[in-house]
């Protein structure tokens, strides 16, 4: 995802119900706060990982002297299904910071591959998923490859976030803000090109993975449910106040951080 400016207002309360949102800082700073309890500031490296479950509202936006001074940030934010069994659970919020995530690197050292969530070859990350999840940011230096072992039972897809290289036995080329998504088998291939953009020193990639929910989902604004009649249900709760309601902590309203 490329670097964007975005203002406090961009993101008012809003709510959720029946999967997670998972946002990853890579440069910047980001606050957010759920009906919940959730919420703080995440910066450089760190993860927030909220499970609305069976509904909460919760904001997210950039400190407002950030936005003040014109800065730039640079992330991405997932959502993540949950099966059905656990899409009325009790919301819950992980914050995870950059010092707790599981750093490797390849045998020849050039790449850095911080394990997120899940595992990878035997390594596990400290985000805690309700179906089998990997989530791994791989930073390659120029030329680097690394192959890495996949659980067979995973799909997997690759995410560049910065630089330009190639996936995949075949080295089918990617760069920044395309998504590469692998066949089956028990690896995937990375590899960074030998020239990067001179701003871009280093190939940035998020590799995902899981195992398929297989069950039917319906999707709608801000809920993911299996039904139309669940995500009836879903909007009646929100507008009937079921959902939560906006607290007054962390110096935020519902206009944004500091408003």
């Amino acid at each position: 995802m490329a670097p964007q400016l975005v203002s406090p207002k961009d993101a008012p309360w809003h709510p959720h119900r029946g999967f997670e949102t998972v946002t990853y800082i890579v440069d910047g700073i980001f606050d957010h706060q759920d009906s919940n309890g959730g919420g703080g500031t995440i910066t450089n490296g760190d993860t927030q990982w909220m499970t609305a479950g069976s509904g909460l509202l919760h904001i997210e936006a950039p400190p407002e002297q950030l936005v003040m001074s014109g800065g730039l940030f640079h992330g991405l934010q997932l959502w993540v299904n949950l099966p059905a069994k656990d899409k009325m659970m009790a919301p819950r919020y992980q914050d995870i910071r950059s010092g707790s995530v599981q750093l490797l690197t390849s045998p020849d050292g050039g790449a850095l591959l911080r394990v997120i969530a899940g595992e990878l070859d035997g390594h596990d990350g400290p985000g805690i998923t309700h179906t089998p999840i990997t989530m791994v940011h791989a930073t390659l230096a120029p030329g680097a490859e690394v192959t890495l072992p996949w659980r067979e039972d995973f799909n997997g897809l690759a995410y560049v976030m910065a630089g330009r290289g190639s996936v995949g036995v075949e080295r089918r080329p990617v760069h920044l803000g395309q998504t590469a998504v692998f066949g089956a088998g028990g690896s995937l291939t990375v590899r960074a090109d030998e020239k990067q953009d001179s701003h871009t020193p280093d190939l940035e990639v998020v590799l995902l993975g899981g195992r398929p929910i297989r069950e039917p989902m319906a999707h709608y604004g801000p809920f993911v449910m299996n039904t139309k009649d669940e995500l009836m249900q879903a909007f009646e709760d929100f507008q009937k106040g079921r959902l939560g309601t906006v607290p007054a902590v962390h110096g935020m309203s519902g206009e944004g951080p500091g408003a």
